[in-house]
């Protein structure tokens, strides 16, 4: 398993700045509860999946296999 940072440089710094704005929340979600902050717990559990390969919900992630 190997997690990385989009490749794509606008994607990234659009997260980046949109996780600042929220104060670590991810972005793309509207409630700011414990299970949206950065890296939020959706993510968290698909990579636990031995068989998930994907982005995270914000694209800020991904994890290879």
């Amino acid at each position: 398993m190997k997690l990385s940072m989009n490749e794509n440089e606008k994607i990234v710094n659009a997260v980046k700045e949109g996780l600042k704005r929220t104060g670590g929340y991810c972005p793309c979600r509207l409630e700011r509860i414990p299970e949206n902050k950065c890296m939020c717990e959706e993510f968290r559990n698909q990579i636990k999946d031995p068989q998930y390969e994907g982005y995270c919900h914000c694209r800020l992630y991904y994890k290879s296999l």
